[in-house]
């Protein structure tokens, strides 16, 4: 169910403030980390801001890639996303594997940078560091370009989440702490508010 999404909608998949999750791959070594920090920065070309903490095996393999990609993972995945934002990639590394091996996460190449994407998500964004010395050492903040996009069509169809009762264990996830997520749940369509009578402002 995996489809291409128009860079001009890239920000979308973010923008509702979902928990993520960061592939990063560098010299044969990858890595999978949880971030509760992310958001779109601007619409075209679509760039990202994430946190990724200094003391990350994550922010060592990006640093010396210049790439990330971000992963978006549903409510079927609430476990494995808790899993990978509370274990170590260097622990892995240390006994000579990898989170994705350990746990048995699948993952397959993107299309742009090959890098690591996770099976099962219901978006994912491959992205390119923008170097920002300052932001990155002081406040651990990268920003990116996102160079390719994707969803799956049953959830993101036509530039916009589609979250409804028959795709319930498809929706993202949203950190409240402690291992606890939240679900987008209720959609609520708005509609104007009624403005001052013509021809006043």
């Amino acid at each position: 169910m995996r489809k291409p999404v128009a860079l001009a909608h890239a920000s979308r998949l973010l923008n509702h403030g979902p928990t993520v999750l960061v592939s990063s791959a560098h010299a044969g070594r990858r890595n999978l980390m949880a971030a509760a920090w992310s958001m779109p920065v601007e619409f075209t070309p679509p760039r990202i801001a994430v946190v990724i903490d200094k003391s990350t095996f994550t922010r060592e393999l990006v640093a010396a890639s210049g790439a990330f990609a971000i992963n978006l993972p549903c409510r079927a995945q609430a476990d494995l996303a808790f899993t990978v934002g509370s274990t170590s990639g260097r622990d892995a590394v240390a006994r000579g594997t990898d989170k994705f091996a350990e746990y048995g996460i699948e993952a397959f190449d993107g299309p742009e940078l090959g890098l690591p994407l996770v099976a099962g998500c219901i978006g994912w964004l491959e992205c390119r560091v923008i170097a920002e010395p300052h932001t990155e050492q002081a406040y651990d903040t990268f920003f990116a370009e996102v160079v390719s996009a994707q969803a799956d069509a049953r959830v993101f169809e036509g530039g916009k989440w589609a979250f409804g009762p028959e795709n319930a264990d498809l929706h993202t996830l949203h950190h409240l702490g402690s291992g606890v997520f939240a679900v987008a749940a209720e959609v609520v369509r708005a509609k104007p508010l009624p403005g001052p009578p013509k021809g006043q402002s």
